[in-house]
């Protein structure tokens, strides 16, 4: 599988030349990222546990909240580029068999932080715009009486709510995804600021349309299957994603 490194012209900022790579690299990213899986397999599967457990606590304490219930398990999607900082810092310590001491975000620690306060702000955005479309399309006495379930959500008659609904979630993952494509693992690897890491991200984007939308839907499909399955597949899925993450990073963006 061919590729071809592109050098971004931009004012004021220098770029990482940016690789163009076919749709296929996507299975290679999975195939090293659970290479690494396996390798780090104590620390990445009990993480995984870690964050399962989390995932479905949290969501048996929301659920009577429909909009925070709704929020939770599609945000989940919006942080979850942090929430995997140390499966990138696995599988940089076995590339490099260095010290597992998250260099990366000392050295970056001022952009590390700003990037998680952007997922912060987005997610909270979220949350307000699904209380309100929750509050503006549901019954008061629906939301009262405990009513709500997947199955009221995804009722045929609720189609007038859910399909803006996923529209408006769609399009805020889409903004975070092209954000977040190579953006912390690059802070995790190389002395960068935060808006060189986002516009890298964005470039990727720009410069890989096709391979980035098979990874939006594999990542998009493997995480709602987990939520779908009361989050036990996540153990599994959030760790290889994460070092998957990482090798994705390795193979768009060229090195120093």
């Amino acid at each position: 599988m061919s590729t071809l490194s592109i050098k971004p012209k931009t004012h004021n900022i220098d770029l990482p030349a940016i690789r163009r790579v076919e749709a296929g690299h996507v299975l290679l990213w999975l195939k090293h990222g659970g290479k690494d899986l396996l390798r780090n397999w104590p620390v990445s599967l009990g993480i995984g546990v870690l964050f399962t457990l989390f995932g479905y606590l949290l969501m048996e304490y929301a659920w009577a909240r429909p909009h925070l219930a709704l929020t939770l398990t599609s945000g989940f999607l919006l942080v979850s580029p942090f929430l995997a900082i140390v499966f990138y810092e696995l599988s940089h310590h076995h590339e490099t068999s260095r010290a597992l001491r998250f260099e990366g975000v000392r050295r970056n620690a001022v952009s590390v932080g700003m990037y998680a306060l952007m997922l912060a702000f987005i997610l909270s955005s979220w949350e307000r715009i699904s209380a309100i479309m929750v509050g503006l399309f549901f019954e008061g006495d629906l939301l009262a009486e405990g009513g709500f379930s997947l199955a009221t959500l995804f009722a045929p008659e609720h189609l007038g709510f859910i399909i803006p609904y996923l529209l408006a979630g769609g399009v805020l993952a889409a903004l975070v995804f092209a954000l977040s494509v190579v953006s912390l693992p690059m802070l995790m690897d190389r002395k960068v600021d935060f808006v060189t890491a986002l516009m890298t991200s964005l470039w990727v984007v720009r410069e890989n349309p096709l391979p980035m939308l098979v990874w939006a839907i594999v990542i998009g499909a493997l995480v709602l299957l987990a939520e779908l399955l009361w989050f036990v597949p996540l153990a599994v899925i959030f760790p290889l994603l994460g070092h998957a993450t990482w090798h994705a990073y390795r193979d768009l963006v060229t090195r120093h």
